[in-house]
């Protein structure tokens, strides 16, 4: 399934004019989807019909699928019917997502809605909700999921529950998407606003970072900013980020050489399918450079966790071997060449038997 970024808005509590501008510079960046939240707008139909009409046809002229966040109080207080969805397929919706669950025949029943709105539900429960939806048959490409996120510090996810959540749908190929926090955003559907992700840990990490890992799950497709307005360096940022493969951000040392460099940055990765602990073993790539001269540097020290090394011209076959190390050692045949960025070591976790991966240059 395709990965794609998204960026959430609140019109409730902002403006059309800047809501279009935030969608205008975000699309520049490729983002392609939009979550946007009914739950807090207490305002008559009219009105609401109204102010979110002409800011979701001004996103989806842009190329943006807009899903709304809806619960059974909203139908209430709209007077709208789950047998007629016809209200948000005529404010130019592509879906709703359904904060609140039924009683999986509902949910079915709803995914053939005759204006083919995505009917998205809440990821964020380690319980059999998605089995139970299943079994009343829905049409499943109009079936998404996706996770909450958590305006309070410290309500966030843990990342073992997440991942319980997370593989309940996605072992069943459904779309799934989880929520990111930009660090200049300060707008939310809520007064509290100490960032909007789903986990926990995501809170203060640098934004580009949080997608990365959300991405090397395998888990998530759809990476959604939460609270708006993310920076322009943001938006630039995770547009950068590989959304298919893992690319981790490596400081170079002032000796590496070109060779070297050309090594780390220019090469396709993937750790060998006779995994040893003590480091990731990029060993395709020694085989173009045989005959390269890669002269010792900075190779008389202890390699410590996240440290780039490459094989010296003393290393005999293994001259030109890529490793990122995972456990301390010594070794004069390896220059260190990097290093993985702090804030990234702990995506080495993901590095997986035969997993691609790419190294960039910080």
């Amino acid at each position: 399934m395709k990965r794609s970024l998204g960026i959430s808005i609140y019109p409730e509590h902002s403006t059309v004019e800047k809501d279009k501008a935030y969608l205008k510079l975000a699309s520049e960046y490729g983002f392609t989807r939009v979550f946007t939240c009914l739950l807090s707008v207490n305002k008559p139909k009219e009105d609401i019909v109204r102010e979110f009409k002409e800011i979701i046809e001004y996103a989806t002229d842009l190329g943006y699928e807009v899903i709304l966040d809806v619960a059974p109080a909203v139908f209430d207080q709209l007077g709208i019917s789950y047998d007629d969805l016809s209200f948000f397929h005529d404010m130019g919706a592509t879906g709703i997502r359904l904060d609140v669950g039924f009683d999986g025949a509902k949910e079915a029943m709803l995914t053939f809605n005759p204006y083919e709105l995505a009917i998205e539900i809440n990821m964020s429960n380690n319980v059999a909700y998605l089995d139970n939806i299943l079994t009343y048959q829905p049409n499943t490409p109009f079936l998404y999921g996706c996770h909450n996120f958590y305006p309070q510090k410290g309500t966030g996810l843990d990342y073992d529950f997440f991942v319980k959540c997370s593989s309940r749908f996605k072992k069943h190929g459904i779309r799934t998407a989880a929520f990111i926090n930009s660090h200049s955003a300060t707008l939310g559907p809520w007064s509290i606003n100490d960032g909007l992700c789903t986990l926990e840990m995501h809170r203060d990490l640098p934004i580009d970072v949080q997608a990365k890992h959300l991405f090397a799950t395998n888990l998530i497709d759809d990476v959604i900013i939460g609270n708006a307005y993310a920076s322009r360096e943001e938006l630039e940022a995770l547009s950068k980020v590989n959304r298919y493969q893992l690319a981790l951000s490596v400081e170079v040392l002032t000796d590496s050489s070109t060779i070297e460099k050309d090594i780390m940055f220019n090469e396709q990765h993937f750790r060998r399918g006779d995994m040893t602990k003590q480091a990731v073993r990029s060993t395709e790539v020694r085989k173009k450079h045989t005959q390269s001269d890669i002269p010792f540097h900075d190779h008389m020290q202890t390699f410590q966790c996240g440290d780039v090394v490459i094989g010296n011209n003393n290393f005999g076959k293994y001259k030109g071997e890529l490793q990122i190390i995972l456990e301390e050692c010594y070794d004069e045949r390896k220059n260190k060449v990097g290093k993985v960025v702090d804030e990234e070591l702990f995506l080495l976790d993901f590095v997986d038997a035969w997993t691609k991966f790419k190294l960039k240059e910080k």
